[in-house]
């Protein structure tokens, strides 16, 4: 028996092809969004109002806890990845080693680190490749921060089992809302460091009112995915984009598909035409009315080569050439096949001129 589709409630007049950047909002998700919205009580306040919000938060922290695979008590509420990130570069040792081809936030902190201790941030589930690399073992006196984003929901990710110490997520990725996230800290501690001054909240780890909404939304999300992965709905993902490659190598001209045959997430495709920009075939691809990206949607208005098909030793001017593709339940034959009809003309067209 085929899984039940997931319920999504973002309206798509278009092929919307680029889940990576971001999933569309679940209608659960929306839902509890908007019962937060109308729940007047601070989740800090003691009266009945305040106990009504504060149980709905930590049903929040229950459900990505579940979704992640570790003790509520792990979970700390953030804006996104980027600023769970953030969190930890603040502690004494920083982030100050990062593997080639992580987050942009990664990176940066990697870049003006200056701290004696070390943190290893490595990315299992990549998100322009979706290449899946196994969580090191950590060497003496080095914490591993495990970038989950692309992963969960998706694949099989279990934080108590990963030997990490800690990791990062987002609910947009997974169809909650923009504008929440997650960090998960093994054992609950920060070896007593207080992050965040301020109101206390996230024990002392993210001051500042807690966003109910999004929180709310992102659990709720949390708990679909999870559901969702268990009912199948991935693997029917990954004979999508099996159909998709199988197309796009079928070509004259047929592009490289990055990464293939090795162990990947079940939605993306990173297609490598060379001689064509990937920003080019983006818009083009935008004009005929299929949403993908040239790259990770957070190096914002980025039109330098790939990062990440920089790390894995492609030219510069090849790294300048691929087209994402990221897809998901909501994701149809007919969207497939639209994009490989219209990427191949599209290609053909490049070629001819290129000749």
């Amino acid at each position: 028996m085929s899984p039940r589709p997931s319920a999504y409630s973002q309206k798509r007049p278009r092929a919307y092809l680029d889940w990576n950047a971001s999933a569309p909002l679940r209608a659960e998700a929306r839902s509890a969004a908007l019962a937060a919205l109308d729940l007047g009580g601070n989740p800090s306040s003691v009266h009945a109002e305040g106990r009504a919000a504060r149980a709905m938060l930590e049903r929040a922290r229950a459900q990505v806890a579940a979704l992640v695979g570790c003790a509520a008590e792990e979970v700390v509420f953030a804006s996104g990845a980027t600023e769970a990130a953030g969190i930890l570069a603040q502690l004494p040792e920083g982030v100050v080693e990062v593997e080639p081809g992580s987050h942009p936030c990664l990176l940066e902190q990697a870049r003006t680190g200056e701290a004696p201790g070390r943190v290893l941030a490595m990315t299992p589930g990549n998100n322009e490749t979706g290449m899946l690399t196994p969580i090191p073992a950590a060497a003496p006196g080095t914490r591993v921060l495990a970038d989950v984003t692309q992963l969960v929901g998706r694949a099989e990710f279990d934080f108590a089992a990963s030997g990490a110490d800690f990791a990062i997520l987002s609910g947009h990725k997974i169809g909650g809302p923009k504008g929440v996230g997650a960090l998960i800290v093994r054992g609950a501690s920060l070896d007593g460091a207080v992050l965040a001054p301020g109101g206390g909240q996230e024990t002392r780890r993210r001051a500042g009112t807690e966003n109910l909404p999004g929180i709310a939304g992102f659990g709720a999300a949390a708990e679909a995915a999870a559901a969702e992965r268990e009912a199948g709905a991935w693997d029917r993902v990954a004979i999508l984009r099996d159909r998709l490659e199988g197309r796009l190598e079928s070509l004259p001209h047929a592009p490289e598909i990055v990464g293939r045959g090795a162990p990947r997430l079940p939605n993306t495709t990173l297609i490598l035409a060379r001689g064509w920009r990937g920003e080019t075939q983006a818009m083009q691809m935008d004009l005929a009315g299929y949403a993908v990206s040239s790259g990770s949607a957070c190096a914002s208005g980025k039109t330098a080569p790939s990062t990440v098909l920089a790390a894995l030793g492609y030219s510069p001017e090849d790294a300048a050439c691929g087209l994402r593709v990221s897809i998901g339940p909501a994701t149809t034959e007919a969207e497939i096949d639209g994009f490989a009809d219209a990427w191949a003309e599209k290609h053909a067209r490049a070629t001819a001129r290129a000749a």
